[in-house]
Order: C-alpha cells, then structure tokens, then sequence
C-alpha cells in the first residue's frame, strides 16, 4: 500500500502531466474521441493501493486519442511486443531497445509503473534461436545473458518483470519448449536468479494463462513455486493472464486461486485481462461483458496481496483476439471508437467500491483499520436476482452509520430492509433507521436486501464510515 505523502506527490504529478496533455491537444488539435468523465481508472485504483495497467501497443504511442487514454487512465504499462526477445535481440548479442526504451520514457513521462514482459518465452523467439543448434552448456549461458542484459537495461526504471511466461501445459506437466527440452526445468530457476542479480529491487514473476482457476495446469504452477521458494530462488510473485470468454467467468472462484497463492507468501497479479465475446456484439453480452469485468477485479481487491491488474490492450480496434480467435472479439473496456463500453464502467466501480471513493475528495482514504469485520452472504440467488444478508461488527461505539459497498454491473437494488438504501452507478449506500443507529463497541449491525437484474456475489467488500472493514 502507498503512504498519504506517496499518494500526494503522485497526485500533484499527475495534475502536471494532465496539464501537459491539454496543451498537447491544443497545440496539435488532437480530440479525445470518447473519453470517459473524470475520474479515471488509475485515481480510483489509487486509494486502494493496487496499480492498473494495460498492454500498449508500440506502434500507437504516436496516436494522440490512444496514448491520451494510456497516459491519463492507467498507473502502469506493459510492452506488448517490444520488450519480446524477437524483438530486443533480432541477431545474437545485438539489441534493439527503441520500442522498450519509448514505453519507459513514455511512463516516466506519465507517472507510471513499467511491468517488463517477457524474458523467457518459448514463443516470438528470434529466428537465430528458435532454429539455432546449441549444447545445453552453451543455450544456458545465451539465456542468462540476455536475462542479465535486459533487466541491466532497465534496471530501477522497471519495476517488474515476466521472468518466465507460460512453462506449462493444460495438464500441469511443463511444456516442451527448447529451453525445457535442453535444460529441463532448472532453466527456470537460472533465470530468475539472473534477473536478481541483474536488479536486485524489480519484482520477479512467472505468468501463465488458464491458470486462474483451482485447475490441473494451476496445480502445476503452485507446486513448481513451492519448489522455487524451497529452494530459495528470488521468485516474488505469481501472474494470471485471464484471457476469459463472456458469461463464463467464476468471480468467488479466481479469488479463491489467488488467495492460495497469495498464501504462499507471494504477490500476485491479474497480467492479462480481456474477456471476449462471440461477434457481433450487442447490448445484453456488453451487460455481461461488464459484469465478468467487475467479477474478476472483485477477486483481485479482495485479496491483499493482488499488486494490481493489467487489461490486455486498450481498445477492440486494436485487440489481439480477433486474429486468434475466430469469429470472436470485443473483449476491450473501449470500443473500436476508442468510446469506453461498460466493461470501463464495471472497473471503476470495483475500485470505488473497494476503498477508491470519490477522487474529488482530498482526504483520500487510509487502508482498512481493522475497526470492522462484515460478513456479506448471498442467501438465496435465481437468474434475475437475489436475496443478500449483510454484518458488520464494529470494534468502536457508533450513535449513526453509513455503509457502503458495490454490486455488479447491470445489478440494481429492488429493496431493502433494517436501513435507508440507495444506489449510485453500481455502489449502494445503506444509512441507519431510526431504530437501529446506536451500536455499542463490538456490536453489531444488521441488514438485508433483494436485487434485480442479475446477483450480488458472496463475500463482496463492504465499508463502514469511509474505511474498508476486513472480511467477517
């Protein structure tokens, strides 16, 4: 989590690059197209001491509408391809740093985090490589060097970093790339110990995909981490890509995966997040679309040890989905139009809900306190709605309480009992009745409600006068 004096010295920074952009769009006469209202995504993430980034696109930086939304909504970017090993070494001992080095002049330009992505990967390897014939000695000591070469590049300008993507198959068993085929899978922990000593202070991470979920393949990731850190190799967290598809996403599910990592003494990350749809798309798989948007950040933010989530890629227009998957597509927060879809919606409100609050307010909230416990319980559900039991015990004496916490996109409060309810976006707020407002220290507060248009989920994050209360 970042301090008051951290948060304050990013908001003042960020009002300096806000400025600069305005001048840029007046000077160039570049429009917005489709900007979303204030707040942005990264001051509603702030409070809550995650960071939220996307992929970005190299070759769009020169886009005044792309980069404007890169630079004012996210806090951290991730190189799409140009931090590749295709595209960083195309000739054995020859780099090639222009597209990396634009991404981290760009974020330090816009008072933002860099997650390098990837060192090790058996796929968009150069061609010098993928087809080259090397001993094992030889083909270890070409990984660790450009391990060593490119962390040493970015060293204290990134701040973290794919180390090795994608190790395993669908059925726990490591893939059979070259490295694993030559080296078996101490390849693993060569680079990671590479990429310690090459920075010392940059976060370290294996990333995988079809993994957030308690599954075969996530089975093999978590013991092979296991290993790792028996072993003491400076492994410091855990990605999950979450290429997802539309009405198939388990919310209480992925955080259960997350926390059993996060258990483990590790951070983790949401690196990768889209969530396709089969084209074309319409209003009711857009309602939707949200709903999985804000199930899956729900996940992170109620898991302490979730660093933060990165989508994978700002727009439809320029999503990698419809060229991998065909017939599908839409899996952005924005449309091909750069206009934000309620996916966007659906992630602020999952921030705002989970300590972001109003952006306008100068208090900018602390951390949970620890003053409150809630217990958030989903009775009984149906396809349109639900029936929900929530308390909250608190640890100080209350003459008069306001408690606030969100639904899913598209799910609306139908009624309320035991307070005074009403919905804003998708965060309600529930006030004392007359009866039921003084609580003595350690009592408790006590009230239900029926949705409609959809259910509220389990264990979703509730606060108590402005401060987070932990789960009950």
């Amino acid at each position: 989590m970042r301090s008051h004096r951290e948060r304050t010295v990013r908001r003042l920074a960020r009002a300096a690059v806000a400025a600069s952009a305005a001048i840029a769009t007046l000077t160039f006469g570049t429009a917005a197209v489709g900007q979303a209202a204030e707040p942005s995504l990264r001051e509603v993430a702030e409070p809550t001491g995650r960071f939220i980034g996307t992929a970005v696109n190299d070759g769009l930086l020169s886009n005044g509408t792309y980069s404007g939304i890169v630079g004012t909504e996210f806090d951290s970017v991730t190189a799409e391809n140009a931090m590749k090993w295709e595209a960083v070494e195309p000739q054995r001992g020859q780099f090639n740093w222009t597209g990396g080095d634009r991404l981290v002049q760009f974020a330090q330009q816009n008072d933002q985090l860099v997650y390098g992505h990837t060192l090790v990967w058996h796929s968009q390897m150069p061609g010098w490589l993928q087809n080259g014939s090397f001993s094992a000695a030889e083909l270890r000591t070409i990984m660790t060097d450009h391990v060593t070469t490119q962390v040493a590049r970015y060293k204290g300008r990134v701040q973290r970093w794919d180390v090795v993507n994608e190790a395993f198959n669908e059925d726990g068993s490591f893939r059979q790339s070259k490295f694993y085929q030559q080296l078996g899978s101490s390849y693993i922990a060569d680079a990671f110990r590479a990429a310690r000593a090459a920075d010392p202070n940059a976060k370290l991470f294996i990333n995988d995909y079809n993994t957030e979920l308690d599954n075969a393949k996530s089975d093999g990731l978590y013991r092979l981490v296991g290993d790792l850190l028996a072993q003491g190799v400076p492994i410091d967290g855990v990605g999950f890509q979450n290429h997802l598809i539309v009405g198939q996403v388990n919310g209480p599910a992925i955080r259960q995966n997350l926390q059993r990592f996060a258990d483990l003494g590790l951070e983790v990350a949401v690196t990768e997040l889209d969530i396709r749809m089969q084209m074309p798309a319409d209003s009711s798989k857009l309602q939707q679309q949200a709903r999985d948007y804000r199930a899956v950040a729900d996940a992170c933010l109620a898991v302490s040890r979730c660093s933060g989530i990165t989508v994978w890629g700002v727009s439809d227009r320029d999503s990698w989905v419809p060229d991998v998957f065909e017939g599908q597509g839409a899996a952005c927060p924005w449309d091909e139009n750069y206009r934000p879809k309620p996916a966007y919606d659906a992630l602020r409100d999952a921030f705002v809900a989970a300590g972001g609050g109003d952006p306008g307010d100068p208090g900018d909230p602390d951390p949970p306190t620890g003053d409150c416990s809630a217990v958030f319980t989903v009775s009984n559900r149906w396809a349109t709605g639900s029936v929900v039991s929530v308390t909250i015990r608190t640890g100080q004496a209350l003459n008069g309480w306001n408690v606030r916490f969100g639904l899913p996109a598209g799910v609306s409060l139908a009624n309320g009992w035991n307070g005074s309810f009403s919905q804003s976006g998708g965060t309600v707020t529930v006030t004392n009745a007359a009866y039921n407002g003084t609580v003595p220290a350690g009592g408790t507060i006590s009230f239900g409600f029926q949705t409609s248009g959809g259910a509220a989920q389990d264990g979703t994050r509730v606060s108590l006068g402005g401060r987070e209360c932990a789960a009950g």
